[in-house]
C-alpha cells in the first residue's frame, strides 16, 4: 500500500509525517539520528494490519526542532502529544526503537490516557558511567565546513557505528556483531544526519540524558512489550529492567524479524480507530500526480493560486528565495522519483508540471535560469559508494558552480563573478543536499533546454 507524506502545524513548529494502511491507527516513533524514512519497509509490511502514521520527531528528518537546544526527554514526549493533538487523534497504540522507545515511555508517563499500548524495541537502561561518556564524546557539533571535511568524518562516523559501540570508542572490547559496509545503508542514515544537521544533537541527548521512566511495580498502566535481539546493544538491557509494572512485560527475541512479529501481535489487540482526517497543513504538502509516465507525490510550498516557479537541474524549491509558490520536480527534493529510468523528452516532464498547476491552480508558471555545460559533465554518478566518495564530489561541484561556468573547466576564461556569501557553508550545504538527492538532474537539464528550443520556434 502507497505511503503517503504530509505536513501539519504543531502550535509554532511544522511536522512532516508518512501515513500508510487502513483500519486502527499506530503510532511509529523513530530512533536518533534517522527520520520517519527508516519506516517506510515496516509501514508497507504493517499497513494491512494500521493505519500507520510514522513522523519526524522534532530537529529530525523535515520537522521543525524544538525551540530549546537543550530540552529534555519531556519536552521531546510532550511534542508528540501536542501532535496527537493536530492530527485529531485521543488515544493510540504505539511503537518505538530505541530512542523512540525511550520518548514513548515519557510520553505514557506523563500522559496515561493517551496511550492505548507500547511496543518497545530495546530500552535503554545506562549506568552513570556510561551517560558521563556519552556527553562527552557521543555527540560532537555537527557544522558544515567550507571545503567538505564534516562530510568525511560524518560517512566514517555512521560506517563504524555499526562496528564498534560507541562508536567512537575503537578498541577490540567495543567490537559488534552487526558490522557491515553496506553503502546504501550508510547513506540513508547519513542523509537523515545531514536533514538534521546540528539539531541531531537536541533530541539524541534529550535520550542519552533520559533517566528511567518505567512506573514503580504496582502502578496500573497501559500494557507495554519491550523485546530486543540477539545483536542489539540494548539486549543486555532487558536484564537492567528491574521490576516492573503488572500490564509490563520484557524479553528476549532471536532476530529483528521476531521482535517485529512480537511487536505487532501486542499491538494489534489494543490498536484503536483514530479520525476520518488527519490535520494538515494548508502552505505545504504532497500533490499525488498521475501521468502517462508518472505516478508519485510531489511536494509543494507556498500560497496555492500564485505564480508556481519551478527549480533548475540538480535543484529544490528550498533553494527558490522569494517563491510564492513552488514545486520539487520528480527526481529532486521531496519529490518521489521517476519509476524507472528518469525521461528527458519534454513531453513527459511537462505534462507532470501542468498536473500540478493545475492542481495548486497556479496563475502561471515560470522557470529557474538553466547551467550552462554538457548535462553528463554537469551532472555526473553520485550513487554511494563504499568510500563516501561521492558526498564531497557534489560538495565540490556546488562550491566550483559558484565560481565557473560550467563548473568542469577551472580556468580563467570559465570564471564567472560571484558573491562571496553564497560560498557560506550553510548555503552550500543546502545545495549539497538538493544535488545528492537529485537522481533525474541531467534528464531534466535536456528537457528543460528542448523546452527554450520550442518556445523559441513557437
Amino acid at each position: 500500500m502507497k505511503i503517503t507524506r504530509h505536513f501539519v502545524d504543531v502550535g509554532s513548529r511544522r511536522v512532516h509525517y508518512r501515513r500508510s494502511g487502513q483500519g486502527p491507527v499506530l503510532l511509529m516513533v523513530h530512533q536518533s539520528p534517522r527520520s520517519s524514512a527508516e519506516y517506510a519497509p515496516l509501514m508497507a509490511e504493517w499497513s494491512d494490519r494500521f493505519t500507520c502514521i510514522a513522523p519526524d520527531s522534532p530537529g529530525f528528518g523535515h520537522s521543525d526542532p524544538l525551540p530549546d537546544p537543550a530540552a529534555p526527554i519531556e519536552a521531546f514526549a510532550d511534542a508528540l502529544v501536542d501532535l496527537l493533538d493536530a492530527l485529531g487523534i485521543e488515544q493510540v497504540a504505539a511503537y518505538g526503537f530505541h530512542s523512540g522507545g525511550i520518548i514513548l515511555v515519557n510520553a505514557l508517563s506523563r500522559h496515561p490516557a493517551r496511550f492505548a499500548a507500547l511496543a518497545i524495541g530495546g530500552y535503554a537502561i545506562w549506568t552513570d558511567a556510561e551517560r558521563a561518556a556519552f556527553s562527552e564524546s557521543y555527540l560532537p557539533a555537527f557544522q558544515p565546513r567550507a571545503y567538505g571535511e564534516h562530510l568525511t568524518w560524518l560517512w566514517n562516523r555512521i560506517l563504524e557505528q555499526t562496528w564498534f559501540f560507541p562508536w567512537y570508542q575503537v578498541d577490540p572490547g567495543a567490537r559488534m556483531t552487526v558490522a557491515h559496509d553496506d553503502p546504501v545503508r550508510v547513506d540513508a542514515v547519513v542523509r537523515d544526519m545531514l536533514d538534521a544537521g546540528d539539531a541531531y544533537r537536541a533530541g539524541y541527548g534529550a535520550v542519552l540524558r533520559a533517566s528511567r521512566d518505567i512506573p514503580a511495580a504496582g502502578t496500573p498502566t497501559a500494557p507495554v512489550l519491550i523485546t530486543a535481539y540477539d545483536g542489539d546493544v540494548l539486549q543486555e538491557h532487558i536484564d537492567r529492567l528491574g521490576d516492573l509494572p503488572p500490564e509490563w512485560s520484557a524479553r528476549k527475541v532471536a532476530s529483528p524479524i521476531a521482535h517485529q512479529q512480537a511487536s505487532v501481535e501486542h499491538l494489534a489487540l489494543r490498536a484503536m480507530p483514530g479520525p476520518d482526517q488527519l490535520g494538515e497543513a494548508d502552505d505545504e504538502g504532497f500533490v499525488h500526480v498521475v501521468t502517462t509516465g508518472f505516478d508519485g507525490l510531489i511536494h509543494w510550498r507556498g500560497t496555492r493560486g500564485a505564480a508556481m516557479h519551478v527549480h533548475g537541474p540538480g535543484r529544490a524549491l528550498d533553494l527558490l528565495d522569494g517563491a510564492a509558490l513552488a514545486i520539487d520536480l520528480p527526481g529532486h527534493g521531496l519529490s518521489d522519483p521517476w519509476p524507472g529510468a528518469a525521461p528527458s523528452d519534454v513531453g513527459a516532464w511537462q505534462t507532470v508540471i501542468t498536473a500540478c498547476a493545475q492542481a495548486l491552480g497556479a496563475s502561471r508558471t515560470t522557470y529557474e535560469a538553466l547551467p550552462i555545460g554538457e548535462p553528463a559533465k554537469l551532472f555526473p554518478s553520485l550513487e554511494p559508494d563504499r568510500f563516501g566518495a561521492y558526498l564531497t564530489r557534489a560538495w565540490a561541484i556546488v562550491r566550483a558552480a559558484h565560481l565557473f561556468a560550467p563548473w568542469y573547466d577551472a580556468n580563467s576564461a570559465s570564471q564567472i563573478d560571484f558573491d562571496p556569501a553564497t560560498l557560506r557553508p550553510e548555503r552550500l550545504g543546502a545545495e549539497h543536499l538538493a544535488l545528492i538527492r537529485s537522481t533525474a538532474a541531467r534528464e531534466w537539464l535536456i528537457a528543460r533546454r528542448q523546452m527554450e528550443v520550442d518556445d523559441g520556434n513557437s
